[in-house]
């Protein structure tokens, strides 16, 4: 048996089940990224950011309460 007739065999069972698995993998995944964001996942996103800012209001107003009750706080950390 020489050295082509043992990269035959494999490159043939690769170019019948992998290649073709993988090429249709890889062209899904192109146009996923290739879509973009959805509406619905445009509005989670925004909600997410509107959520994102009452909490980081939320913490400043808490952190500015403790500021004033107890100066060093932050120390105990």
């Amino acid at each position: 048996m020489n050295v082509f007739e043992m990269v035959t065999i494999p490159l043939i069972i690769f170019m019948i089940f992998v290649a073709p698995i993988w090429i249709i993998m890889h062209y899904r995944a192109q146009r996923k990224i290739n879509q973009g964001l959805s509406q619905d996942e445009v509005a989670q996103l925004q909600e997410l950011a509107r959520q994102g800012e009452r909490m980081r209001e939320r913490i400043q107003t808490l952190e500015a309460i403790l500021d004033a009750e107890s100066p060093k706080w932050r120390e105990r950390i």
